[in-house]
């Protein structure tokens, strides 16, 4: 313990950026701070308590304060020392931003800096040393060093050392265990009581395997809790770095049901996807299943900047071919970004006669379908030779997102072929899913998803599926060109997703993944009008009524 406290220090003394002041210069900052700050509307987390037995309600606060740990140690992988950042002389929207933003970068402009005295926001946040550079990290010999669950810092020496998250994060990760396996003792539903058991061991361990498989193997629970290293878009330098996060979820057992039927479809979907045969030539595992929630806790990577939706998980491959994935739809959080964002920009940017195929349930429909065609594709290349996210290394996360993103569109087209969603209009989906862009595109091109939307725009733009109206600035969708992208562009990110073709993804990154002038120029008309770039949580015991 005493060599990582001398690695800490130095490593906070790198990301000081030896700034001086960390308050806005002047008054004009102050206001720009301020209107960012306002762009992101207030929105209530709350849900039927009712639902849940007197233990189910004992065991909120302790997952809460489990949440709340996973919140601390996010920080510290995002920027560093939370507390050296904060000034007691801020004044309340810098605060606010700050917080927003986990850090004095802002998330959905490109990760510029928004105080003084910080340059750019270092690739790989705090996962390794600000000094370390691809040349360093490639050419040193270490097996654990690609590791989702490692840091990486100098020792006495300057040399690299990987240390794993359960020893870095040593006295946090032991609490927040303890509160886990306090909650398991409350827990009433055995295959929730059997996760949090094994989750607490996980997290102790950095061994997440058998917690992921308890967790697919949950079906009658009420509550879900998430918790742990998950994603790994904050690691832009590899995006080898998993960044912790906790979501405390209600399950809406009515809209639950009507999902149920799809998990059984996944199979068939695979082997209808737009490719050939050796690009969807894995079997999904049987054990998906999908369920509609509303959130009542984010803590961490997920409520960062742009907020979570929709969820697909566990990530492990090995566990995704054995046992499936479970898609969780995020009802409430959901509404609050069609009703607050959607909506408001449909009716400045898309064609007047065609807002009224902007809908709900096709927006719940896309965003599901998002998470159902993260679990389509390969995991691992054509040739065995590596998993996907190993190939495509830090294009991975935006190529899969641009694969989710087309690819659940094409599942909504294929089940409505199939007869499977009842009476539809696939314009509402096409058309909802156009404005869509527009919302997600606001998120910058720092963001995974960001780069895939632009991505996706362009593309559109260059096949025709929609056209721009210069004298109203508005966006009209042609249904039989937006079809045919939507097949194209599906199979053009399986086969690199299954060649494993790093150098193609970073070119369509490059050549498609930035915004460009007059989309630009709408954006900024977003912006002019009021609408709320995304979402921010009031959250928490008080909230609940707890």
């Amino acid at each position: 313990m005493k060599k990582l406290g001398i690695i800490l220090v130095a490593s906070a003394f790198i990301f000081g950026c030896n700034s001086t002041s960390k308050k806005p210069e002047n008054m004009q900052e102050e206001n720009l701070i301020k209107q960012k700050a306002e762009e992101f509307a207030p929105f209530t987390l709350t849900t039927n308590l009712n639902v849940l037995t007197e233990k189910e309600k004992q065991m909120l606060p302790l997952l809460m304060d489990a949440a709340k740990i996973m919140e601390e140690i996010y920080w510290e992988e995002a920027f560093g020392n939370r507390d050296e950042l904060f000034d007691s002389g801020m004044d309340e929207y810098t605060k606010k931003f700050l917080e927003i933003n986990y850090g004095p970068w802002e998330r959905l402009n490109n990760n510029e800096p928004f105080l003084p005295g910080y340059g750019p926001k270092p690739a790989g946040a705090n996962f390794y040393p600000a000094d370390m550079t691809k040349e360093e990290f490639n050419a040193w010999e270490n097996k654990t060093k690609t590791s989702l669950y490692t840091m990486i810092r100098r020792d006495e020496n300057g040399q690299l050392v990987s240390i794993p998250y359960h020893e870095f994060f040593d006295e946090k990760i032991k609490l927040a265990a303890e509160l886990i396996q306090e909650a398991a003792i409350l827990a009433e539903d055995e295959g929730l009581k059997n996760y949090l058991e094994k989750r607490a061991v996980a997290l102790l361990t950095d061994e997440y395997f058998d917690s992921d498989v308890a967790w697919m193997e949950m079906k009658n629970n009420t509550i879900d809790f998430i918790v742990g290293p998950i994603e790994n878009y904050e690691d832009q330098l590899f995006g080898y770095k998993a960044a912790h996060e906790s979501f405390i979820l209600i399950k809406d057992r009515e809209w639950s049901e009507k999902l149920e039927r799809f998990a059984a479809l996944l199979p068939g979907l695979q082997k209808a996807l737009p490719c050939e045969q050796p690009y969807k030539d894995e079997t999904p595992g049987m054990d998906s299943d999908m369920n509609v929630y509303d959130a009542i806790y984010y803590a961490g990577d997920c409520n960062a900047g742009s907020k979570t939706i929709a969820i697909n998980l566990p990530n492990d491959e090995v566990v995704r071919e054995t046992k499936g994935s479970r898609k969780l739809q995020l009802k409430n959080s959901m509404q609050a970004k069609f009703d607050k964002i959607l909506v408001p920009i449909s009716e400045l940017l898309i064609a007047e006669d065609q807002r009224r195929h902007v809908k709900f349930d096709a927006f719940f429909e896309n965003t599901m379908f998002h998470e159902v065609a993260h679990g389509l594709g390969l995991g691992n290349t054509v040739d065995k030779s590596s998993t996907v996210r190993e190939a495509l290394k830090d294009t991975y996360t935006s190529i899969e997102e641009g694969k989710a993103d087309i690819l659940g569109l094409w599942c909504v087209y294929q089940l409505n072929e199939m007869g499977e969603l009842g009476e539809k209009d696939m314009m509402d989906n096409f058309v909802t899913f156009m404005a869509g862009i527009f919302r997600s595109v606001r998120f910058g091109a720092a963001s995974a998803h960001g780069k895939a939307n632009m991505m996706r725009f362009y593309y559109f733009q260059e096949t025709g599926a929609f056209e721009r109206d210069p004298a109203t600035g508005t966006y009209r969708v042609n249904f039989e060109k937006m079809k045919e992208a939507m097949f194209s562009l599906s199979e053009t990110i399986l086969k690199i997703q299954g060649d494993g073709n790093y150098e193609t993804a970073k070119q369509l990154i490059e050549e498609k993944g930035f915004i460009r002038d007059e989309l630009q120029n709408d954006l900024d008309r977003i912006g002019e009008a009021g609408i709320p770039r995304d979402i921010v949580f009031e959250q928490g015991p008080e909230v609940l009524g707890l």
